[in-house]
């Protein structure tokens, strides 16, 4: 899952691929791979460099948190993020899912 936390940052941080391996000053193909293959390991040396570049901890990476199964970021939301949704947008959709929670409810 250290692929996937490291795409949400660096989506949500407003990097490119290319621009986050040059901060972490680690190849980009290497970065990708992470991001594509969440399954994989990187060594602590590299969530080091990658956790620096997007101002966290190493633990944000390694530390598994309760509950990450139902935390776990779809394809799909990713997709949205990287086509560009605004936080407005994001908002205005959380704003709508209240709304109809609150309908359901009432």
């Amino acid at each position: 899952m250290i692929g996937v936390k490291i795409k949400y940052l660096r989506i949500q941080q407003g990097y490119s691929i290319t621009q986050l391996a040059k901060k972490a000053q680690i190849s980009k193909s290497y970065l990708s791979y992470l991001e594509k293959n969440p399954e994989t390991n990187p060594s602590l040396h590299i969530i080091s460099k990658i956790a620096a570049a997007l101002d966290t901890s190493p633990n944000y990476f390694i530390e598994e948190t309760k509950n990450e199964g139902s935390k776990e970021i779809s394809q799909e939301w990713m997709d949205l993020f990287e086509e560009g949704i605004t936080k407005e947008d994001f908002r205005e959709f959380q704003k709508y899912l209240e709304f109809i929670k609150y309908r359901k409810s009432h």
